[in-house]
């Protein structure tokens, strides 16, 4: 019997749409729009629906968008009988995967991640900087040039030859020049508000815990696994969040750490199929598939399994 890890993406996976042909459809999605947008204070549906972009893409939006769309999507499945063996996410969807497992409330979950995303993106205008995926080398590699590199870090470890770095301005222009000597394919520049899992956020962290302390956490159950300490955690989840904020997300020895303890399927719940594409890389034996919107979830009924990549 397959054991199933249910994954929820970060920043990165928003689209513009994204929710709204499930709301047209569904009674679920629609109050969760609702829900979120009661808790925020702003039409959170009509804002994935029509804003830019450039706006979806600002972290103080893109944060509770992105955490509205996948638990709606969650809710959907869990309604029609999707049960799990463990949950894990990449950054901003660790919130999603805490809700899903249980450990907090939607609610709980959009108040600190609306603080979050407003708190990254005052830290980022304090401190400019961006984010750069390095393609071709290997994580070594980029770890020492940016050891070698004055302002810039490890943010991301996504799949084998995908390292995502984050930085000041000048120093991954440093870096980029670094990586193409030392054989890198391609340095990507991101389209990101600032330099998430860096130094560069640490002023976040205060007004961040004041959010966490408020809410009421729960065990997780199914088990939550983080792709910040590489384990299972229940315990303490206010540290390691504030942790994950300013720490590499490392996903790919995440996803192999679960591969080889024998989870051996892997369901992407939300926008976009980021996370799918990287557990092929990661895992290829590994069954993969996603529901993200309207005919992914139509292919995940037809198909009883929800493990069928669509």
């Amino acid at each position: 019997m397959k054991k199933l890890v249910v994954m929820f993406p970060g920043q990165g996976s928003q689209t513009v749409g994204m929710g709204c042909d499930l709301a047209a459809a569904d009674p679920v999605m629609r109050r969760t729009f609702v829900e979120a947008s009661v808790e925020l204070g702003y039409d959170v549906e009509a804002m994935c629906a029509h804003a830019s972009a450039a706006d979806l893409a600002r972290t103080d939006r893109t944060q509770p968008a992105l955490l509205t769309v996948s638990v709606g999507i969650w809710r959907l499945l869990h309604r029609e009988g999707l049960r799990f063996d463990a949950a894990i996410g990449h950054s901003l969807g660790d919130y999603s995967a805490l809700v899903a497992t249980g450990a907090c409330d939607f609610r709980a979950a959009l108040r600190v991640v609306r603080r979050r995303g407003e708190e990254m993106l005052a830290a980022s205008e304090r401190a400019p900087g961006s984010m750069a995926a390095v393609i071709g080398l290997a994580d070594d590699v980029v770890d020492a040039l940016c050891a070698e590199t004055d302002g810039v870090w490890p943010a991301n470890y996504n799949a084998p030859g995908q390292v995502v770095v984050s930085g000041t301005l000048d120093g991954l222009a440093k870096l980029t020049a670094g990586a193409a000597a030392a054989g890198a394919k391609k340095v990507v520049p991101l389209a990101v508000s600032g330099a998430f899992h860096s130094p560069l956020i640490a002023p976040a962290l205060e007004p961040l815990s004041v959010e966490l302390e408020a809410v009421d956490w729960r065990r997780p159950d199914p088990p939550f696994f983080s792709a910040t300490s590489l384990r299972f955690e229940s315990d303490d989840l206010e540290s390691l969040l504030q942790r994950q904020l300013v720490s590499p997300v490392r996903f790919a020895p995440a996803v192999s750490a679960l591969f080889a303890a024998g989870y051996d399927a892997f369901l992407e719940i939300g926008p976009g199929s980021v996370l799918s594409g990287l557990v092929r890389r990661i895992a290829p034996q590994a069954t993969v598939a996603r529901v993200s919107d309207a005919a992914t979830l139509a292919a995940a009924a037809d198909d009883g399994t929800y493990l069928e990549a669509p």
